[in-house]
């Protein structure tokens, strides 16, 4: 026996006793397929929970700031039934198409165009794991770190 036919009883052991679940094998695909090589991440630099904002009802508001060399984004999570409302600006302001990547959202079905001053809103966002691609007009993009919201 060589090693590919071991490998492969081994494989058929683990598919018979423990199989894989479908959803996490489904989320790995698409962990895949969302991937964007060529961007820029921002990671997580400020993660401020339950923080209240005035005028809000239903609790509070989450703050993130995420940082790439030469922009920070700062975007507040808000809660709304089942969703979420993500309102945002990046840092210094430029012009951008604001794209929320998630495991079951189809890619641009959640979008928002940067408006003057560098805010964007995307007002309903699924909750779960989420992240956002920013693209610029000269074809560049930077990607934020995964959040759970």
């Amino acid at each position: 026996m060589n090693d590919d036919e071991l490998l492969a009883r081994v494989r058929a052991a683990f598919e018979t006793l423990d199989p894989l679940p479908e959803g996490v094998l489904a989320a790995g695909r698409s962990a895949l397929a969302w991937r964007a090589p060529s961007s820029v991440l921002a990671g997580l630099t400020g993660d401020l929970a339950g923080r209240v904002a005035s005028g809000v009802r239903g609790g509070g508001v989450r703050a993130l700031t995420f940082a790439a060399p030469g922009l920070i984004v700062e975007v507040e999570v808000a809660p709304t039934g089942r969703g979420r409302e993500i309102t945002g600006r990046l840092i210094p302001s430029a012009a951008a198409d604001v794209h929320v990547r998630q495991p079951g959202l189809a890619p641009g079905e959640v979008t928002a165009r940067v408006e003057a001053g560098g805010l964007f809103c995307l007002p309903r966002v699924p909750e779960g794991v989420v992240s956002l691609d920013l693209r610029f007009p000269d074809g560049t993009s930077v990607v934020t770190s995964w959040v759970r919201l």
